[in-house]
């Protein structure tokens, strides 16, 4: 296989996962080797498969920790090697983010390799700002400029030209050099009330934005933090009418999510649709267990309570060269709404799912509908108070890639078990605050002296961001 490698190029996008493309995820996904830069957030890293090697190459101003020339021999080593590489940039890897310079050396030796564009910082940073970068009556047209070219030295920018356009002009690398080129632009004819806006950290929950003019930039009182870019035009006055960014519930927030890694996604994906900077903090891992097949004639009822033992139990039947047709004469009942939604994706229609979520109610439910010959599929250790229990997985702490907890508004909590591998491995709870998705694991935070502790009013991720957003509406940390 040496010699049939491939690189792929993969704008990252500026930050927020959500933003990451189809095809770069697709990507990510089929990695050996992903070679990352410094603005790669995250949220995006925790997309590589724990297969990959993954390799920091990340610059800036006056420090790179691969010099780009080796990075370009990186690429190629590893392809010749027979290696699916990636090389993960933020943005988009050919504005300003010298991926033609990377491609040079593979074109050269004759490596197949792929682009995969990425969500450039210089239209979506605004957007997020709630500056449309073009907008009739405001602007006609929108120029992207790098304050920087090699080594780090300053661009020469021909500010007269720039001032002729009339356009939006967006500065990007220039967190350090707005007052130099503000100076430039003013200096060239550009109105001195003209709108401007810095924009830090763009898209991401810690986005910070500065509403100024050009004339003012030299005397707003603190220093940017890259990544920022500067945007100068008047389409930045329509930035506190059109920023539903900000006004986001959870915006600012850093939310704990201490689910397994593979559980984690959809979590982490609500609380970012609300605004919150997730902190990955995996403080369990399930683990599958070996599991002969059931004689399913003994029984009349199915029973799921959570959507990992609706996918071990698909991955049983796959495993024995059988499907759905197989419980033809079975009913089948559900925890949940999302154990539910698991069950369809193998063909299962649930017969019962309570009201209200939760392995209390589904267990009175079936009583109530006076189910007969139960069999429960599931965690070890989890069963409910009769029937027959078959389990399927396990459930233990595990210790969590380390992450800074000290600044978390809230810990976010799923199960009894990720209560405990977060005492476990967290130590200290008294410093945070836990929202649960019901009453089960409620009291299991209690046992650990959580600063506040609420419950979600039903069993579901959806209700557990909700309790979230009022836990920290009620008392700010």
């Amino acid at each position: 296989m040496f010699g049939n490698g491939k690189v792929t190029l993969v704008g990252a996008g500026p930050g927020s996962a959500g933003l990451l493309t189809l095809r770069g995820l697709e990507s990510l996904r089929e990695a050996d080797t992903v070679v990352c830069d410094r603005l790669v957030s995250r949220e995006i890293l925790e997309l590589i498969p724990l297969s990959a090697e993954c390799i920091y190459a990340g610059k800036e101003s006056g420090s790179h920790a691969i010099p780009q020339e080796d990075i370009n021999r990186l690429l190629l080593r590893e392809a010749q090697r027979g290696k699916n590489v990636v090389r993960l940039k933020g943005g988009d890897p050919f504005l300003f983010g010298r991926g033609g310079e990377e491609l040079e050396l593979l074109a050269k030796h004759g490596v197949a390799f792929e682009v995969v564009p990425g969500v450039s910082s210089a239209l979506s940073v605004p957007a997020y700002a709630g500056i449309p970068v073009t907008h009739r009556g405001y602007a006609a047209s929108v120029h992207i400029i790098t304050a920087h070219t090699k080594a780090g030295s300053e661009a020469g920018i021909n500010y007269a030209a720039l001032v002729q356009t009339k356009g939006t002009l967006v500065f990007l690398m220039g967190a350090v050099l707005t007052e130099k080129i503000a100076s430039g632009l003013l200096a060239a004819g550009l109105p001195p009330d003209t709108p401007a806006a810095v924009i830090e950290h763009g898209t991401r929950s810690f986005q910070r934005k500065t509403l100024t003019t050009a004339s003012e930039l030299a005397n707003v009182p603190r220093s940017f933090e890259s990544p920022a870019i500067l945007v100068i035009g008047d389409v930045c006055a329509l930035s506190s009418d059109f920023d539903s960014f900000s006004r986001l519930p959870l915006k600012g927030r850093r939310i704990v999510v201490t689910r397994s890694r593979e559980d984690s996604g959809r979590l982490s994906g609500l609380l970012r649709k609300l605004g919150a900077e997730v902190i990955p903090y995996h403080c369990i891992v399930t683990e599958p267990l070996p599991a002969r097949l059931p004689d399913f004639s003994a029984f009349e009822w199915l029973v799921f309570t959570s959507p990992r033992g609706a996918a071990a139990f698909g991955a049983l039947l796959s495993a024995n060269s059988l499907d759905a047709r197989v419980l033809a004469k079975l009913k089948i009942a559900a925890v949940g709404a999302s154990t539910a939604e698991e069950l369809k994706k193998l063909g299962l229609r649930a017969d019962y799912v309570p009201k209200t979520y939760g392995a209390a109610a589904l267990a009175e439910g079936l009583r109530t509908i006076r189910a007969k010959r139960i069999l429960h599929l599931g965690a070890e250790n989890v069963s409910l108070t009769f029937g027959a229990s078959l389990p399927l997985y396990r459930t233990r702490s595990a210790v969590p890639q380390a992450a800074d907890l000290s600044s978390a508004d809230c810990v976010t909590f799923t199960s009894a078990s990720t209560v405990r591998g977060f005492a476990e491995s967290a130590g200290n709870c008294e410093q945070f605050k836990a929202a649960c998705i019901g009453p089960r694991t409620a009291e299991e935070a209690a046992k650990y002296n959580f600063a506040k502790i609420a419950a979600a009013e039903s069993a579901t991720l959806a209700a557990l961001c909700d309790c979230a957003v009022k836990l920290l509406e009620t008392e700010r940390i």
